[in-house]
């Protein structure tokens, strides 16, 4: 479950951009583009050119959703974590601490390019 609320640690594995739920978009800004996209079991983790959009499904059946926004001009802080080099399943992290004081450390699991997210962020917070 992906709750921003709380201090969590996201195990996330990435999809194919083309991959993300249809209803994201209706979420997007003019401009705005999809970077990256993860998901857990039943939710979705999407990096766009401004924010961290996450959508978290809801109940048994997971037709509720519920969609959180982290924009990226919040952000006073981030780290990241790059694989090892004889990784069986590469992993590595993002840790990013926002304005409010909320941290959150994003595990991804498979081939994540993290020093382009870490460059993406990197484009909005400096």
């Amino acid at each position: 479950m992906i709750n921003i609320a709380q201090d969590t640690i996201f195990k996330l594995h990435p999809i194919d951009t083309r991959k993300i739920r249809s209803d994201i978009a209706s979420l997007l800004i003019r401009d705005e583009e999809v970077v990256a996209a993860f998901k857990t079991v039943r939710d979705q983790m999407i990096f766009t050119t401004h924010r961290i959009i996450t959508t978290d499904s809801v109940g048994v059946t997971g037709v509720k959703k519920t969609y959180s926004s982290l924009p990226y001009t919040r952000i006073q802080y981030y780290g990241i974590e790059t694989p090892g080099l004889v990784e069986l399943v590469p992993e590595s992290a993002l840790m990013v601490t926002f304005a409010s004081g909320y941290t959150a450390r994003f595990e991804f699991r498979g081939s994540t390019d993290i020093l382009e997210l870490s460059r993406v962020i990197s484009e909005y917070i400096l």
